[in-house]
């Protein structure tokens, strides 16, 4: 039986992709302007982390309830994000179904990329079941569900034509910055910077990371396949109890979380459904 979203979405590895999530997401215009007028997460950005992490797991993972909670917290976020466009900027609006899809699209293929260099490819029948699953991740808030690509041929279209689409302005770049190298925030958070850039570059398509002005050549490229063979190497060998921590502690934060077998067959109903 094929593998779905709740068996590979608790894997804490994955969050080695959140700095490419990131400068994906804000790439696009309509994301990126109203992150740099209505977000302060480059000074903040495990607040961020936090919130994204807690609405992931708590959309395939957590009870109704928890659910129902996070998503309360992300409409009340996204409500103020949202500006008409005028003849000195672009609007956007965080309820833009458009824009839900992007963000969705970034985490999805940011996920599926990292998993793949850690784990090894997924087989076609896994794939094609953690595609479909994935859309919920933008049902769950005001994405129809007919706007998700059909199938993973669909999404590759929709994702080659959209990065041909993106624009990389001066809020986007001043919001990169910001994030990727912080001028203060948590020392611990600063330490393993450099770590994050390096992964950051070497997950990002070609256009964007030389677009971001991320430095890149043959040292780097040898230091990220040498970090992410050691990843593959070493994490598959960890406890589940540690690859599984974040997850586990996001849901926590939301109150009583029952029994995790519980969550995840709750997130796979809801998936199949």
């Amino acid at each position: 039986m094929a593998r779905g979203l709740a068996d590979i979405g608790a894997e804490g590895v994955l969050l080695a992709g959140a700095g490419r999530a990131i400068l994906m997401q804000i790439a696009d215009p309509a994301v990126g302007h109203g992150v740099a007028e209505h977000s302060n997460f480059a000074q903040r950005p495990l607040d961020r982390l936090r919130a994204t992490m807690t609405y992931v797991y708590a959309v395939v993972y957590g009870t109704e309830e928890q659910l129902a909670a996070v998503r309360r917290a992300v409409n009340r976020a996204h409500a103020p994000v949202r500006r008409a466009a005028d003849d000195s900027t672009k609007g956007y609006n965080a309820f833009d179904a458009q824009s839900q899809l992007w963000v969705v699209a970034t985490l999805y293929d940011t996920a599926v990329t990292v998993y793949e260099k850690v784990h090894g490819t997924l087989d076609d029948d896994t794939a094609d079941r953690i595609y479909r699953e994935y859309a919920q991740i933008g049902t769950a808030l005001q994405l129809p569900p007919e706007l998700w690509p059909e199938d993973r041929s669909a999404f590759a279209r929709y994702w080659q034509e959209s990065l041909g689409n993106l624009e990389l302005d001066a809020a986007a770049l001043r919001v990169a910055r910001e994030l990727l190298y912080p001028a203060s925030g948590p020392l611990l958070l600063r330490l393993t910077m450099p770590l994050a850039r390096l992964l950051t570059a070497g997950l990002l398509p070609e256009q964007l990371r030389e677009g971001f002005g991320l430095p890149w050549n043959a040292w780097y490229r040898r230091s990220f396949d040498g970090t992410m063979r050691l990843l593959a190497v070493a994490y598959p060998k960890l406890p589940e109890k540690v690859r599984h921590w974040p997850k586990n502690y996001y849901l926590g934060q939301l109150g009583p979380a029952g029994n995790r077998t519980d969550q995840a067959r709750t997130g796979q109903q809801r998936a199949d459904a």
